[in-house]
C-alpha cells in the first residue's frame, strides 16, 4: 500500500552484506552516492522507483506527486519522465514541507524519533560506531513501527490534502503583522 523506501547513503558501491545481514525487503532500494546526498541522477532513479511501485495502483489516467523544490525533483529529465508517465507534480513553496508534505507531517518526524530509540538500544549494548549494516537494521525496525496506513493517512489529513482542508495548514502558520518602522 505504500512505496517501499529508497535510501540514499554515502558510498561508491553496493555491498552484499547490506542485503544479506539486514534482511531488507527485496523491493527496498539503496542508492549510494559520493557524498550521501541526492543529485539529479538519484532523483531520476527515485522517480523510476516511485513509478514502478505506483503505476499499477493508478486510478484514472494520472497520478499526483507532491514534491519540494529540490533540484533533483525539477531537473529536465525528472520532468520529462513524469510527463511521459502521466505523473502530475505539485511543487511546494520553499521551507514549507513540514506543513504541506504529507509524509513530513505524518511519518518522518516520528521516524526520526523511532530510529533514535533504535540507536539508543545499540548504544546501551556498547555499540558506539553505527555501520551501514547497523543503520539498515535500525532503520528497518523504525520504518515498520512508523509507516503504518494510519500514520500515512494522518499525514494527508494534517497537510490538508485528504479531505481538502486548507485551514489545517493555515491554522499552523504563525503570522505576526507588524507596522513598519
Amino acid at each position: 500500500w505504500c512505496v517501499p523506501p529508497f535510501i540514499v547513503v554515502k558510498g561508491a558501491y553496493h555491498l552484499a552484506n547490506w542485503y544479506t545481514e539486514c534482511e531488507l525487503p527485496h523491493d527496498w532500494a539503496i542508492k549510494p552516492t559520493d557524498n550521501g546526498w541526492t543529485n539529479n541522477e538519484t532523483g531520476l532513479d527515485w522517480i523510476q522507483h516511485f513509478d514502478k511501485h505506483t503505476v499499477h495502483r493508478t486510478i484514472g489516467a494520472y497520478r499526483m506527486l507532491v514534491i519540494d523544490g529540490h533540484e533533483s525533483h525539477i531537473s529536465a529529465e525528472f520532468d520529462r519522465f513524469c510527463k511521459e508517465r502521466n505523473i502530475i507534480t505539485i511543487s511546494m513553496p520553499p521551507h514549507s514541507s513540514h506543513l504541506l508534505q504529507p509524509l513530513d507531517v505524518g511519518c518522518f518526524s516520528p521516524l526520526k524519533r523511532a530510529y533514535g530509540r533504535e540507536i539508543e538500544v545499540l548504544m546501551k549494548s556498547h555499540i558506539n560506531h553505527v555501520s551501514k549494516v547497523e543503520f539498515f537494521i535500525a532503520f528497518k525496525a523504525a520504518f515498520h513501527v512508523v509507516f503504518t496506513e494510519e500514520n500515512v493517512k494522518a499525514g494527508f489529513r494534517g497537510a490538508g490534502l485528504v479531505p481538502l482542508d486548507p485551514e489545517a495548514v493555515i491554522s499552523k502558520l504563525d503570522v505576526k503583522l507588524r507596522t513598519p518602522t
